[in-house]
């Protein structure tokens, strides 16, 4: 694989050939299986939020923020669906994940679902631009070897969606088998569903998955697992070096 080929060919607007992004999807998923549910990362580090198939956004946030290897980024899933380049943005997360696996650190995401890929947009974008399901078959098999979280110095906890009441420490995440479709409840389908609300503990969530939690279960949490922040993604895609939408700080 010449990768830095690849790279400079999907920066241009290009697809890569349904062989070459075949093997790309292999190849990352043995970098991928490697990595922990929690992942360690090392500031400093760039965290962004969904990016739903905008890769023109995300071309100006490496303009912006620095390009891999020069930044190190952390991206909190949600890469595909909504957005007209939902391929050509997972593509391009996959090659430099491939080029530079110790620079950017990949999150699950609720939308890194087969069953939500089908509704919002990603399983037709593949069917349009390669004439068939097989690129959509390969990227939703890389999905399930995509870590659940991130935790940064130790002590920074990332998470797509938010916590769950079957998770009190982290090393309960640790132990969560990710490599599947996510699951319609339990902490898998939590950590990608939950959300943050101003309450003190728990309620149902209006999404029909996860769950609305408070400031009460972030401190529990942080007593348990020795952390000072949670980041949670919330939806939009961040264009600033280091930043994060939604940050609970727990002591």
């Amino acid at each position: 694989m010449d990768l830095d080929l690849w790279i400079s060919k999907v920066k241009e607007g290009q697809h890569l050939a349904e062989h070459e992004l075949q093997s790309l999807c292999e190849y990352v998923k043995e970098i991928l299986i490697e990595e922990s549910n929690v992942q360690p990362v090392n500031s400093p580090v760039t965290v962004c939020g969904d990016i739903h198939g905008q890769f023109h956004d995300l071309m100006k946030l490496f303009a912006t923020g620095g390009h891999v290897p020069e930044t190190n980024y952390i991206f909190m899933g949600d890469f595909v669906d909504r957005g007209f380049n939902s391929l050509e943005v997972f593509t391009i997360l996959l090659l430099l994940k491939a080029r530079y696996p110790a620079h950017i650190t990949l999150l699950r995401g609720n939308h890194e679902s087969r069953q939500l890929t089908q509704v919002y947009g990603f399983y037709d974008e593949c069917q349009r631009k390669y004439g068939n399901a097989n690129a959509w078959r390969y990227c939703t098999d890389v999905f399930d070897y995509l870590t659940l979280s991130a935790i940064i110095n130790g002590q920074v906890l990332c998470v797509h969606g938010g916590l769950s009441p079957d998770v009190r420490t982290i090393d309960q995440i640790r132990t969560i088998d990710r490599n599947c479709e996510i699951p319609h409840e339990g902490p898998f389908c939590d950590l990608m569903w939950s959300d943050p609300e101003e309450i003190e503990t728990w309620a149902v969530s209006p999404r029909g998955a996860g769950w609305l939690f408070g400031s009460r279960v972030t401190a529990e949490v942080s007593i348990q697992s020795i952390i000072s922040f949670i980041i949670l993604d919330c939806f939009y895609l961040l264009l600033v070096n280091v930043t994060f939408c939604y940050a609970v700080q727990l002591c």
